[in-house]
C-alpha cells in the first residue's frame, strides 16, 4: 500500500469515527432529505438550510458503512457557505470523481479526494454518492 493511499484510509477513518456536522437542524430552518442505498442498507437523513442561494448550514445522521458516513461528513464541511450553484458543481466533479473521469486540477477538493479510490470498487459508489445524491434533491426542492 502506497502512503498516499494510508493518509487516504485515515481521512476516510477520521471522518467516521469524528464526524463533522452530524446531527439534525430544527425542522423550522430547513428542510429534510431522507434516501437509502437498498443494496446495502446504508441511509441518510440530511438537514438543509438554503436562503438566497446559500447553502447555509448542513447537518446529517444516518447509518452506514465507513465510505458512505465519512463521504457525508466531507459533503456538510465542503458545502456550508458555497451558493447553490458552486455546491451542485461540487457534486457533478464528485459523481465524475466517483465515475474514474478526470476532473479539473485547479478544484481544491479538500478531505473529499480521499474517496477518489472509491471509483476502483463499482459496489461501493453508491455508498460515497448517498449524501451527495440527497444534497442535490433538497437543493432541488430548496428552489
Amino acid at each position: 500500500m502506497s502512503s498516499l493511499d494510508d493518509l487516504y484510509r485515515r481521512v476516510i477513518m477520521d471522518h467516521y469515527q469524528k464526524p463533522r456536522n452530524r446531527g439534525k437542524l430544527d425542522e423550522a430552518d430547513g428542510l429534510v432529505v431522507n434516501l437509502n442505498n437498498p443494496t446495502c442498507g446504508d441511509s441518510i437523513s440530511l438537514s438543509l438550510k438554503v436562503e438566497d442561494g446559500k447553502v447555509i448550514d448542513a447537518r446529517f445522521l444516518g447509518e452506514g458503512c465507513s465510505i458512505s458516513m465519512s463521504s457525508a461528513s466531507m459533503m456538510t464541511e465542503a458545502v456550508k457557505g458555497k451558493s447553490v450553484d458552486e455546491a451542485i458543481k461540487l457534486s457533478h466533479l464528485f459523481s465524475d470523481l466517483m465515475q474514474g473521469k478526470d476532473i479539473d486540477d485547479s478544484v481544491d477538493l479538500g478531505d473529499i479526494e480521499a474517496l477518489s479510490g472509491v471509483a476502483k470498487f463499482p459496489a461501493r459508489i453508491k455508498c460515497a454518492t448517498l449524501a451527495w445524491k440527497a444534497l442535490e434533491q433538497g437543493i432541488r426542492e430548496s428552489e
